[in-house]
């Protein structure tokens, strides 16, 4: 199993998440459109170029948080989260654009024991997004349910 159990983290561990993703206008123009999303930002670059300070279109930040977290997943989470208990603190300083490339890090931040589930507990990880300069393009507070390790019979 790849992700980490609740008992396997520490506060203020740290992950380099090895995948790094480049971001295609296929990505942006199909997430934007499935959404239904029909922001001119996203998927008119004629009025990007000449009515907006970007110039270009800019890749829907929607993805852009759902790609973070999702780059985090097998390395922190996967087969081991029993459930996401939300995102806070969105935020995305900088915009992505088609052809950027974005590397991920994650940091435990909070770690705190279930009150209802004794097999679990519950995980705070802040995840930062970089693009390929180093420029950070979107970080978030996540929350999940975590399992413990299971007790052997």
């Amino acid at each position: 199993m790849a992700g980490l159990y609740f008992d396997e983290l520490t506060v203020g561990q740290m992950f380099q998440h090895p995948i790094r993703r480049t971001i295609t206008e296929t990505d942006n123009v199909w997430f934007s459109a499935i959404t239904h999303n029909p922001a001119q930002l996203h998927l008119d670059e004629e009025y990007c170029r000449t009515e907006t300070e970007f110039g270009q279109r800019i890749v829907n930040s929607a993805f852009t948080l759902g790609l973070m977290v999702g780059i985090s997943v097998g390395d922190t989470t996967l087969g081991t989260a029993i459930a996401n208990l939300g995102w806070d603190e969105v935020r995305f300083p900088k915009p992505l654009f088609h052809g950027d490339t974005v590397r991920v890090e994650s940091e435990v931040a909070e770690l705190r024991e279930s009150k209802s589930r004794p097999n679990a507990g519950i995980v705070t990880f802040i995840h930062r997004a970089f693009n390929q300069h180093g420029d950070l393009v979107a970080h978030c507070r996540r929350s999940g349910l975590q399992r413990k390790l299971p007790v052997p019979a």
